[in-house]
């Protein structure tokens, strides 16, 4: 009896050990192997027929990927030899719905409801805050990305699988932010609570405004997020943005700044009264611009596409910023002399190569 005991205490310790492994499996902080893998990946995602990879530390078996749906989206998710489940979210490709997704860049409520047809709603939430603001184009790509996404992450969490890499590049990059977001904030009869997420964006556009990125900062908090970018390369510079006194937090004098500038002379205050008017009503014009050429007008080109999605409010700001913990992958004479831009090949920078040769001479031995 004593020696059944003391067999069940064994097995019980290495089955606690083999849990705390496994709980170990995904780290947070930004690993260089890591994100060639899911480079990579992406690459052979892109391939027709490819469903395993392998790397010096892992290999991949492709598990799952989704029909090209909404404007020409897709989805992949990979299994990694230590049971970490990878979901990869393809960027845009050359379809010229795939890149409305990309102009579509007027803002929305980061949490509410669309209408993507007359039978089918898409409620999300990115954000708590009600001033948080996204892009509503990669918000249309989500909606139908999200039921396949959610099926999948089921199945593989009733096999065990808690654990999750989200991984896009460029628009992929994009998505992975909202990706990340929204399943934060999925109740847990959709979602079980307990899995654990590391997000990479790479070369990815800014997804919304400041207080969607310190959302999302917050929830990634403690290195389970990242925003990799090539110093060349201007897609993280998009989308265009308008910053207007309407995107600041209401404690900045700028805000209020007739109160702030009252005791100064009447004619310094008659310039800083004139000068901040024609500002703002500068930058309100812009984001008025933006609603009805990259909303309203772009909303129009969606729709041939997509006939029976309602076009939804749109939020009063485009300030897009960045979020993520920023790696950055800065460009030298050595990288210049071999991706040259010469005035036509404009995504030079923004390919799989110049970032893997980026990574590999920053953060890899030279014999790795």
């Amino acid at each position: 009896m004593k020696n059944i005991l003391k067999q069940i205490v064994v097995l019980f310790f290495l089955y606690s050990l083999s849990s705390s492994v496994y709980a170990q499996q995904l780290k947070p902080g930004f690993d260089a192997v890591e994100y060639a893998d899911l480079l990579n990946l992406e690459y052979d995602s892109l391939q027709t027929g490819v469903s395993i990879q392998n790397s010096s530390f892992h290999s991949y078996k492709l598990f799952y990927q989704s029909p090209e749906v909404g404007l020409f989206n897709k989805c992949f998710l990979w299994v990694r030899s230590d049971d970490v489940v990878v979901l990869v979210i393809r960027g845009t490709i050359s379809k010229t719905e795939s890149w409305l997704e990309n102009f579509y860049s007027a803002m929305i409520p980061a949490k509410g409801t669309l209408q993507l047809n007359d039978s089918t709603q898409f409620e999300y939430k990115f954000a708590e805050k009600d001033n948080a603001y996204v892009h509503v184009g990669w918000t249309v790509g989500l909606a139908h990305l999200a039921p396949f996404i959610i099926s999948q992450l089921n199945e593989l969490y009733k096999i065990g699988m808690k654990q999750v890499i989200i991984f896009g590049h460029s628009q992929g990059g994009a998505l992975a932010y909202l990706t990340r977001s929204y399943l934060e904030y999925l109740p847990q009869n959709q979602l079980p609570k307990d899995i654990q997420y590391k997000t990479y964006c790479s070369g990815a556009p800014k997804p919304g405004n400041l207080y969607y990125a310190y959302d999302f900062d917050f929830i990634t908090r403690v290195g389970w997020a990242f925003r990799i970018v090539n110093s060349a390369d201007w897609v993280p510079e998009t989308p265009l943005t308008v910053q207007t006194l309407n995107d600041m937090n209401q404690a900045n004098p700028l805000v209020n700044y007739k109160e702030s500038i009252k005791d100064m002379p009447w004619l310094v205050r008659s310039y800083l009264n004139s000068a901040y008017r024609k500002m703002n009503n500068t930058a309100e014009k812009g984001v008025n611009y933006y609603h009805k050429y990259l909303g309203h007008l772009v909303y129009d080109q969606v729709k041939k596409t997509m006939p029976q999605l309602k076009e939804p409010q749109y939020a009063p700001s485009n300030a897009y910023v960045p979020a993520g913990n920023q790696i950055v992958l800065l460009t030298d004479s050595e990288y210049n002399a071999r991706f040259k831009f010469t005035g036509k090949n404009i995504f030079v920078h923004h390919l799989f190569n110049p970032y893997l040769f980026l990574l590999k001479k920053y953060y890899f031995q030279p014999n790795q």
